[in-house]
């Protein structure tokens, strides 16, 4: 993950494309226009049936792949900012080094250097510039200035907090206190991170946590109670009274919303 600070000072967290799924997108273009390029040749001396001479075979032929491999590419990059089909299937594209859309003049220096590093040289340099790049440029992305970033990115389900069934009794008479943001998003952490600690750190964290936390309850849970049943108490009884009293105040402020918006006297 890499940090772009926009000119807003906004930090924006992007997710450069690995290695792998550069070389795979750069594939499926590749049979993508070697399926177009063969369509092509096919319709064309389907049509003309051999009556060309050599000469303006070779320079139809040499114009066809500046076209397919150059013009093609460069107009679909500009006109989709930084896509083409290979990026579309692995939602990868390709965006300026400050995060921002690619133009013309990005698309036109990565596909002339891209025929050279790719085509002319079978790949080969733009192996070996990619292999030594935190961010897996080529040659054309360092010298116009972009890279390629996932722009498809899977958010991990979050843990929630959950009311254990044996405190449940305890915990509908049990008066919370306001407990103190900070402490609550650590809780939280906590719950989101336990499964992937060590017993040693969990069981640790889990305890030190609970001291804090209790500090805001009273009473206590039942003795014997597991540190992490008790947290996970807290902190789902404290979300689910936060939200019944968000609830609460929308239900109140439609009301009297309600109430101003009515004519004088009821009329």
């Amino acid at each position: 993950m890499s940090s772009v600070v926009t000119g807003e000072a906004v930090v924006l967290e992007l997710r450069p494309a690995s290695f792998g799924a550069r070389g795979i997108s750069l594939l499926i273009d590749i049979v993508a226009q070697a399926i177009l390029i063969l369509a092509i040749v096919l319709g064309v001396s389907g049509v003309l049936d051999g009556s060309l001479d050599p000469a303006l075979t070779q320079a139809l032929v040499l114009i066809l792949l500046i076209l397919v491999i150059l013009v093609v590419p460069v107009t679909v990059e500009t006109l989709t900012r930084g896509k083409s089909l290979g990026r579309l299937v692995m939602g990868l594209r390709i965006v300026r080094d400050d995060g921002g859309s690619i133009r013309f003049r990005h698309a036109f220096i990565r596909g002339m250097l891209g025929v050279l590093e790719i085509y002319l040289l079978v790949g080969s340099l733009a192996f070996l510039v990619a292999v030594f790049n935190e961010r897996s440029k080529r040659l054309g992305d360092l010298l116009a200035g972009t890279y390629s970033m996932h722009e498809r990115v899977v958010e991990k389900p979050r843990t929630l907090a959950v009311v254990p069934p044996h405190l449940a009794s305890w915990l509908s008479a049990a008066d919370l206190l306001q407990l103190p943001d900070p402490l609550a998003r650590r809780v939280a952490a906590f719950i989101s991170q336990a499964p992937r600690l060590t017993q040693v750190s969990r069981q640790s964290l889990a305890t030190e946590l609970a001291t804090e936390v209790s500090g805001f309850v009273a009473p206590l849970p039942p003795a014997g109670t597991h540190p992490e049943d008790f947290l996970n108490a807290v902190l789902a009884e404290r979300r689910d009274r936060d939200l019944g009293r968000l609830g609460r105040q929308r239900e109140r402020t439609a009301k009297t919303a309600e109430r101003l918006h009515r004519l004088p006297f009821g009329q």
